[in-house]
This record gives structure tokens, sequence and C-alpha cells, in this order.
């Protein structure tokens, strides 16, 4: 079974979904999905003459084809994200063609469905943000006031949002829909005295993120665990007083305490706290998170499927874990095709945790791939039973959200 072709589209929901397709000339398609990053598209159209023509089933041998061709450029970032997303949809196509489920050709599943953990943000409204994260307005978006576009990092305060309250409704709204994890930000906004780039936490920040945190663990005690993330904000010192000032809340984990290049710090500080630290989605392949775990300390790794370089790469860390007795929680901002591809993999590694579902706000997710019901339902992913990762990608529902200037596929730009 040859390649004949592998193109992408890019879909704008709450972030940019770059879904990617590999034909053959046996009339079989495989789909994966690739993480936002600038560039991307172009650099799977690069890419893709290195395949075509080879057999789609070598799926590992045209991987490191891949890796090595880039190696000059970079073994993380952009390269990585668009490897990730064709390995991804040379796996579908492979289960495809053996008309078997995708996580059988893993060696079976430890699961027939897989916990979804919710990311609640600030529990505010859907908000879109560009490869660069710069917020913006959409066409498939509720009118709203016209407002200057705001930075991921630095939104601008608001009353009615970054509250205790606001925060316990939206979690009693995602347990009602049968969540049995969630995660919230607690890293925003800034204080009007603080400094983003002096990685500090005021004494006033702290005691507002403690609040933050009791009150929604409160609002669905019994019902519901809850994370916390921090999008590697802070310098060490000032993540652990958070991390210990959290030690009496029995929450899931707090993410991402640290810069992620800091390996050093992050293990330091969930070695002394008892708070539960996750970290990971910013590390690439397993070299990066064999480098984080043999440090020690780090209760949670969390690779994202769509960037860390691939469906083989996340199996392998989770072996490398599971020795370590590490959990896996995957990061995952991905539209359907990234998520149920996700699905499949932490079916089949013994020490998963929970998959991150990113878009509970975005309306179209269901309706862009080709399945009976949706893909979550009462905070789970139940796995088909369909070859390779159960559904097909609605071609003309997904033309709907095309990025203009982009190929839609084998289509010239829209």
């Amino acid at each position: 079974m040859r390649i004949t072709a592998i193109t992408s589209a890019v879909l704008e929901a709450n972030y940019d979904w770059t879904v990617v397709r590999v034909e053959s000339d046996e009339g079989i398609q495989g789909w994966g999905e690739s993480f936002c990053a600038p560039g991307l598209a172009e650099t799977i159209r690069e890419l893709a003459p290195l395949l075509v023509g080879e057999d789609a089933r070598q799926v590992e041998p045209l991987v490191r084809k891949l890796q090595l061709a880039t190696a000059h450029v970079s073994t993380g970032g952009t390269v990585c994200h668009a490897i990730s997303g064709i390995e991804s949809a040379l796996w579908d196509l492979a289960a495809r063609s053996l008309e078997v489920p995708l996580w059988q050709l893993f060696g079976g599943r430890f699961r027939e469905r897989v916990r979804i953990y919710a990311d609640c943000h600030a529990g505010e409204a859907l908000t879109s943000y560009s490869a660069t994260l710069v917020s913006r307005r959409l066409h498939w978006m509720e009118p709203a006031e016209e407002a200057e576009p705001e930075l991921h990092w630095a939104p601008a305060e608001a009353d009615d949002v970054y509250t205790p309250a606001a925060y316990a409704t939206r979690a009693r709204e995602m347990a009602d829909r049968g969540f049995t994890a969630l995660k919230f930000d607690l890293d925003l906004p800034l204080l009007p005295h603080e400094d983003l780039y002096a990685r500090t936490i005021s004494a006033g920040q702290l005691e507002r993120q403690v609040a933050l945190a009791e009150a929604t663990v409160a609002a669905v005690a019994g019902r519901a665990e809850v994370a916390f993330d921090l999008h590697w904000r802070y310098a060490p010192a000032n993540a652990l007083r958070l991390a210990r000032a959290l030690e009496h809340l029995p929450i899931l984990w707090l993410e991402d305490p640290t810069p992620p290049q800091d390996l050093e710090s992050v293990a330091r500080i969930a070695a002394r706290t008892t708070t539960p630290i996750c970290t990971g989605e910013n590390l690439y392949r397993l070299d990066g998170f064999a480098a984080l775990v043999d440090r020690g300390g780090v209760d949670i790794l969390a690779p994202d499927i769509q960037k860390v370089g691939g469906l083989s790469d996340t199996r392998r860390i989770a072996a490398y874990a599971d020795v370590h007795s590490l959990p896996l929680a995957p990061h995952n901002i991905a539209g359907p095709i990234g998520t149920l591809a996700s699905a499949h993999v932490c079916a089949s590694i013994p020490n998963f945790l929970a998959l991150e579902w990113h878009a509970a706000s975005v309306p179209f997710f269901d309706e862009l791939v080709t399945l009976d019901g949706p893909v979550i339902a009462d905070g789970y992913v139940k796995l088909p039973e369909a070859p390779g990762i159960g559904a097909e990608l609605d071609l003309e529902e997904a033309r709907r959200y095309v990025r203009p200037g982009e190929p839609f596929f084998d289509e010239h730009p829209v």
C-alpha cells in the first residue's frame, strides 16, 4: 500500500486545529492532527514529498526518515508538531487497512472508555486564539462587543470572571455534565502591581489563588477532582510557596509551575510539597521525558500527543513512566480527530489518569466527525469499534471553518 498524497487543512476553533490526511493507492485514507504552530501547514507540505510512494504501513521507519531529514532544523517545535500529525495519520491508515480499531495495533486496550478532564479555563465564555495566542473573533462565534485583542498570558481583569463564585459555578456545570475531573487556570490575571516578567506571586495574589482553589474544590467535592494550571508562570520559590499553601486541599495536581526548560526546579518543587505536580506538555519525545523522570520528584506526566512526536513516542514515554510508577494525564487542545487518536493511545497504556479536553465551548466539535453520537459523553470517550480511530472527518462540515488563505487538503486556498 503506497502513499499517494499527504495534505492538511487548518480549522479555526478555540485554537487552530491542523488536520492531516494521508491517502493511499488502495483508496484508503488516514487522519491525524498536529498541535498548532506558526508555519505548521507549510512544514507539512515540505515534508509530504519525502513519503509519497513509500509503503504506508512502515510507520516507524517513515517517521524516522522524517526525523533524520529535519534533524538539522530542530528536534522539537513546529517540525515535531508536523511529524506528530503525519505519524498519527499513518497509524490510522494502517489500522483501517487491516480493518481493526487503532488500539488493537498497540497490543490491546486496558479500558473500553477513556476518562476525560475538562479544561474550564477561568470559567469564562469561549475565546479563540491564533497560533501566536492572540485572541480573535471568528465568523461562527456569537456577536460580541468590539474589544482590543488580548494575549493569552495577559488578559484584561474581569470582575465577574476570576472570582471564587464564578469558578465554583463553572465547576458545578461541568460536573453536572458527567465530568469527574476538571482543570482551572490559577495564574490569571495579573494584579495591577505585579510584573509578568519577574515571575513573582504577590501576597494578594497568593490569597486570591487559595480562595479560588478552595471554592472550586468545595463546589464539586465528592463528584469531581480538580487540577489547577500555572502555565510555567513562576520562579521556583514562588511556585513552591503556592504549592504548600494548597496542601490542605485534595487537588488532582498543580500543573506547570515553573518554565518548561527548567527541569531541575520542577523536580525540586515536587520533592518539597505534598501537592501533586504535573508537567510535560512542552517536552518532546522520549528523551525529553526521560530527562525529567530521571531527576525524580514529578508526580504526573502530561505529554501532548499532537506535538510530542506521535502516538508511538507517547507509548514509549508511558512505558518509561510505568517503570517509575508515574501516571500520564496527556495534554490535549486538539479537535475531534486528535482527541480520538489520543483516546486510543490512552486506552492502550496501563498508567493512564485522564485525558484533557479543551473544547467544551466549541459548538461544532462533534459535527466535524462521522460518529453516531458525541465524541465525549458523560465525561468519557467510549472507543468506537470501527477501524482506525473510528471516525472520518466530515469534509463538508469542516470546510465551513477553514482558516482563510490556507488550502483545504488538496484544494486551492480558500
